[in-house]
């Protein structure tokens, strides 16, 4: 009951949060060092590229620039009997870093000017440190705006700052002021690239989500062909699958949409956001289930899931909650580039019930590979071999990207690499179509599908191929040999015995 009331808290604060336009609603500074500051976001932005090929007239332009629109400082009304020092706006390209601060005689290094280093001739007490860079004198940008004497209010003057390089930028709120206490700003800033408002980082997302509707809607055709033709064959299993490339063919849709909406108006549209992760979470979920139970040869070798129905049940409910959580934090809300400590903390449940799913389906499949093979069902322990395969190279996979995920991050700690990290979401929707690309394939309806269903009436127990129709064939003995009085003897086939008349009696244990 908890998670869901934080799921609902999450929903009704998403409903007010914008995304490249990036809001500030009474945001405090915070104690920095030396310095008070409020980060106002981090995204990758390209640069002006005068060719490009637009698509949204109205959003899309060809500029790229940082915007600000309205932004005030405001202080408390007890603290307004002094000049203030300037809070100052800085604006830098992640490469730049190194250009903010300064420290006096080697010591520790300083975001604001100190009387030591004023005395330098360095910079000016109280103002931000900063240095030009060295690839355009006129960045960092840095400007600001103080506080008079009884003033309650001070607003930054408005400001549009082009961006003519490619690069991961930085926004700070910056003041070096011990008496300015309680002051917060409120505002909005507005970041664009070439192509519309979409971060940097994320714009390759919504060429991504296009080709995967459309790889969803080929893999549609097909399966919804074969289900149409051969619907009087289709089993259970079957239902289940186009259950799961339905919810596929919305999720990616829904990003699609989700993504388009957002590059052209700057404001990420919540409600087709929480529809795209809900269906991207039940898909998630309802696929980990049906593998398990297929796992575990629901429909196959066995009727039911017996006791197991309510753990399993519970084990699909708990990762469907923590999914819709994370998915909820990491996409409805406010965007910025800067990765936040909050996702790591609310990956590690995913993760931990990943993990248990993975051990379970492996234990499943290797009782239910076993128990095929006991009962000599040729064609299902076929099929299960390759499905186990196809589950084995994709989780070898999955482990060696989660290594490069790893690395990739730990070693981009500023987000200096941004136009590749689309890459890594990206893969983890390729490898779950591919996944179920080749369940499609392995259990596509056919005339002949009713053969991979579990049938009580014994007829499966054996493949009816030559081999086996030859071994377990009764060997009639002559009527002459008992006095006339025709006998059949039964003959023994590993634990099953073939009875008079050719009746099966198999072993009943699951």
């Amino acid at each position: 009951m908890s998670w869901l009331l934080v799921i609902a808290f999450l929903l009704l604060q998403s409903l007010c949060i914008e995304a490249s336009v990036h809001d500030y609603n009474a945001e405090k500074f915070y104690a920095k060092g030396n310095a008070f500051v409020v980060h106002g976001g981090s995204e990758g932005i390209y640069s002006f590229a005068p060719n490009h090929n637009e698509t949204s007239l109205a959003a899309a332009n060809g500029d790229s620039y940082i915007r600000f629109e309205t932004i005030k400082f405001r202080r408390n009304k007890d603290f307004t009997n002094f000049s203030s020092w300037p809070i100052q706006a800085v604006v830098f390209e992640v490469k730049d870093r190194e250009t903010i601060g300064g420290s006096a005689y080697g010591g520790q290094r300083a975001v604001c000017c100190t009387g030591d280093l004023a005395k330098l001739g360095v910079c000016t007490e109280g103002h931000v440190i900063h240095r030009p860079s060295a690839e355009n004198s006129d960045w960092p940008q840095v400007f600001g705006v103080s506080f008079d004497m009884d003033d309650e209010e001070a607003v930054l003057p408005l400001k549009s700052i082009q961006i003519t390089k490619t690069g991961m930028y930085n926004l700070y709120f910056i003041h070096c002021d011990t008496r300015l206490k309680e002051l917060v700003v409120e505002g909005k800033t507005v970041w664009k690239n070439p192509s519309g408002y979409l971060p940097g980082r994320m714009a390759p997302m919504k060429i991504f989500y296009q080709f995967m509707s459309f790889a969803f809607i080929l893999l549609g055709i097909f399966w919804f062909s074969k289900y149409a033709t051969f619907w009087r064959e289709v089993f259970p299993l079957q239902n289940c699958i186009t259950l799961v490339i339905t919810l596929g063919m919305f999720e990616m849709a829904l990003w699609y949409f989700d993504y388009a909406e957002f590059n052209e108006t700057g404001i990420r549209p919540t409600g087709t956001t929480i529809w795209a992760v809900t269906f991207g979470t039940v898909k998630r979920t309802v696929s980990r289930l049906i593998i398990l139970i297929v796992s575990m040869g629901y429909g196959v070798v066995r009727p039911t899931l017996g006791g197991l129905t309510s753990k399993v049940v519970m084990l699909g409910g708990t990762f469907f909650v923590a999914s819709e959580v994370l998915e909820m934090v990491e996409n409805v809300g406010a965007v910025s580039d800067l990765s936040g400590k909050a996702r790591l903390f609310l990956v590690l449940p995913s993760a931990v019930l990943d993990v248990f799913f993975i051990l379970w389906i492996f234990t499943s499949l290797s009782a239910t590979l076993h128990k095929l093979q006991a009962r000599r069902m040729m064609v299902k322990l076929d099929i299960y071999r390759k499905f186990t395969n196809a589950l084995a190279v994709a989780v070898i996979v999955s482990v060696g990207w989660i290594c490069y995920e790893i690395s990739f991050k730990s070693n981009d700690i500023y987000n200096e690499q941004w136009q590749n990290a689309w890459i890594i979401p990206a893969f983890w929707q390729v490898l779950s179509f591919s996944l179920l690309s080749v369940i499609c394939a392995l259990w596509a309806p056919s005339q002949n599908s009713t053969r991979y269903a579990y049938r009580d009436d014994g007829s499966d127990e054996f493949d009816k191929d030559d081999t086996t129709l030859a071994l377990i064939k009764p060997l009639t003995v002559s009527s002459k040999d008992f006095g006339g009085v025709p006998e059949a003897r039964p003959v023994q086939v590993g634990s099953n015995t073939i009875s008079n008349g050719g009746d099966l009696e198999e072993d009943k244990t699951e």
